[in-house]
């Protein structure tokens, strides 16, 4: 986009300066993941480009590393214990967050500022606080190495995400549609289901799959909670790093890439679908 015709020249220079330091930023944030796309397909059992990879050998690459992670058992077991535990904590924290959100929008909700920021604790005190206080809780229970306290684990980190969204979505919400529902009869669970609900339904979305990408993608708290039976994903890749080293990892990371990308595009389409809703051009 080009400066317009009545800039001075000062304004074109920082017009120009701006852009390169924003691709210089875009540059340094997504250089290393694009690193690793390629490397992935590495023939030879390095983290390194090869020769033939430099020299675009068709030799230099192949799918061995794929094909070894979707015929390894222990990559598809941390596959499906990711998925168990992100669906299951996502249906959690979106339920929990919601209702938490819907009750912090009420004006009659007493201590808001307070309670706010106790909901979103998780995401401003460090992991390692929070693993540590939940595996020290959770075995007083005898919930650690269990799906059930990893579950539980996840969700207390995905709720903040969900109650930041739809508390967000609710700022422009009109609550005399509410009234009006009520006025025609309407009980409050109605109401909810019929009117507030579809209108915050994006905001709803978004941050169930903002909770769901952190529950894939955690790796201290499934330290502290999970078991052996547990290991998910990430857990997976750190071991493999650690015990034994192979591009498989590569592998799974730029498939993990391709699920972000995916998830991120989602959220895109869900905020301008709520702008369009609130009546503002999607920018």
């Amino acid at each position: 986009m080009a400066p317009p015709p009545y800039a001075t020249n000062p304004e074109r220079i920082w017009h120009y300066t701006f852009r390169v330091l924003c691709a210089l930023i875009f540059v340094f944030l997504i250089g290393p993941i694009l690193v690793i796309v390629p490397l992935s397909f590495n023939a030879e059992p390095y983290f390194t480009f090869t020769k033939a990879m430099v020299a675009f050998d068709p030799e230099g690459y192949s799918l061995r590393w794929y094909e070894d992670f979707f015929t390894s058992s222990a990559w598809l077991g941390a596959i499906r214990n990711s998925f168990i535990v992100a669906i299951f904590s996502t249906l959690l924290a979106t339920t929990l967050g919601t209702v938490a959100a819907l009750g912090m929008s009420s004006r009659y909700m007493p201590y808001r500022v307070p309670i706010m920021a106790v909901l979103i604790s998780p995401m401003i005190v460090p992991l390692i606080i929070s693993a540590a206080g939940m595996f020290f809780f959770f075995s007083k229970y005898q919930l650690t190495q269990t799906y059930t306290g990893v579950v539980l684990a996840h969700t207390a980190l995905g709720i903040p995400f969900v109650v930041i969204t739809v508390t967000a979505t609710l700022t422009g919400f009109n609550h005399s549609l509410t009234r009006a529902a009520a006025s025609l009869g309407a009980s409050p669970v109605r109401t909810f289901f019929k009117v507030v609900l579809p209108l915050v339904t994006p905001g709803v979305v978004s941050g169930a799959l903002f909770a769901f990408i952190t529950s894939f993608d955690e790796v201290v708290v499934v330290l502290f909670i999970a078991g052996p039976e547990q290991r998910t994903v990430p857990i997976q890749m750190w071991s493999g790093i650690r015990e034994q080293i192979s591009p498989t990892i590569l592998a799974v990371a730029t498939l993990l890439v391709m699920v972000s990308v995916v998830l991120l595009t989602v959220l895109e389409l869900l905020r301008r679908r709520s702008e369009r809703l609130r009546g503002l051009s999607p920018g």
